[in-house]
């Protein structure tokens, strides 16, 4: 059982980029997800909308793998960003289109109502959770590029493995924007991407009483991905009777940053113990930052 503290070339590159066809430039904002060795590495937008969509899953007690094919299908369609536009009617992270039946365009730009109709038409899949990530996610989507999932299969893997909790202090972002802390949006945010929680906040603390330890690291990693939006400062977490998660956001945007390593860029620190977890993310002052849902 574990104690969770979470405190609160100009054209082509960027075109590139936001595909997620190329890496994050040194210094650049980032998150880095690690899982078995392995990691992926997503930018700001990506990882608050990649963390939803495992937020989701997990919210419907799916398996992991169900995360990993959503954020396959995430990848491909739109670089996991939330776009207004796509071939024909087609919107959202899944470029789903309102004259298939999968809800109104309005319907389909909320991250949370999208990934949930993708799950929806996921479990109705026969075999899902054992037959190919990428032939699942065609026969969800019928693209017509039917194979170009299998390119982003791993890093989903990574993502998933990181943000449904399997793989704890498996996430960790630098964030630049110096975002004043937000307590109330937090909560809220959380609530509505998990569902109903067991949670309290005290002063610029959030403690949520998880069910179990992955479902911990869930709601911690979650924290972590949307740090530019809420000023999360720290995650800790400490053996306890029961699981507990707090989030710590910071008050105001001169806070001072927590548990900052010597690295230049990767401004985070994991340090994993028999008895506690400690995740720290540095925020330096900047403009506040701007909402993405």
């Amino acid at each position: 059982m574990s104690v969770l503290l979470i405190a609160a070339g100009v054209g082509a590159f960027w075109w590139l980029r936001s595909r997620n066809l190329t890496e994050p430039v040194p210094g650049q904002q980032r998150c880095v997800a690690t899982a078995n060795n392995k990691m992926a590495v997503v930018d700001l937008d990506q990882a608050h909308f990649a963390s939803i969509i495992a937020g989701v899953s997990v919210r419907r007690g799916l398996s992991p793998r169900a995360a990993s094919i959503a954020l396959a299908t995430a990848y491909q369609e739109t670089g996991i960003r939330n776009l207004t536009y796509g071939d024909r009617d087609s919107v959202g992270l899944f470029q789903q289109r309102p004259s298939q039946g999968w809800g109104t365009k309005q319907q389909l730009m909320d991250p949370s109502y999208a990934a949930g109709r993708f799950y929806d038409a996921l479990v109705k899949i026969k075999n899902w959770e054992t037959d190919d990530i990428n032939n699942v996610a065609q026969k969800v989507q019928r693209s017509g590029y039917p194979e170009a999932y299998n390119d982003h299969e791993a890093d989903a893997r990574v993502l998933a493995s990181a943000l449904t909790g399997q793989s704890p202090a498996g996430f960790s972002c630098l964030d630049r924007t110096g975002a004043a802390g937000d307590v109330k949006e937090l909560r809220r945010s959380l609530q509505r991407t998990f569902g109903n929680l067991d949670d309290s906040a005290d002063g610029s603390v959030i403690t949520i009483r998880a069910r179990g330890d992955r479902r911990a690291w869930a709601y911690a990693h979650y924290a972590v991905a949307n740090a530019s939006l809420y000023g999360v400062t720290t995650v800790k977490s400490a053996r306890s009777p029961r699981v507990v998660a707090a989030v710590v956001a910071a008050s105001s945007r001169s806070a001072m940053p927590v548990g900052v390593e010597s690295s230049s860029w990767y401004c985070s620190r994991v340090s994993r113990g028999s008895t506690s977890t400690r995740l720290s993310t540095r925020r330096t002052r900047g403009s506040a930052a701007r909402r993405r849902e």
